[in-house]
């Protein structure tokens, strides 16, 4: 997190906030779910050339902070990393 990321014109360091809540509060980060859903946001993170600095997995809510380079917008960032299946 101390180290700043570049591209060929600028430095940067964004940093953001994220928290994931599902519908209704429903208290579905349980069990085997819980285990890879970890892996699977830093993945997903990967994709988009994101990196996940810190998370912590709640059993209603996900909280994130993520480092999101200038390139790409952080509700596109967002939108792709949100789980659909669990959040609806």
């Amino acid at each position: 997190m101390d180290k700043i990321a570049s591209l060929s014109h600028s430095k940067w360091e964004c940093n953001y906030h994220v928290v994931f809540i599902p519908k209704c509060r429903r208290r579905v980060l349980y069990g085997q779910l819980r285990k890879h859903l970890g892996e699977v946001f830093h993945d997903l993170a990967q994709h988009k050339d994101s990196r996940i600095e810190e998370g912590h997995l709640m059993p209603d809510h996900v909280h994130m902070l993520i480092s999101i380079p200038l390139k790409h917008a952080v509700s596109q960032v967002v939108g792709y990393l949100r789980v659909p299946s669990f959040f609806y």
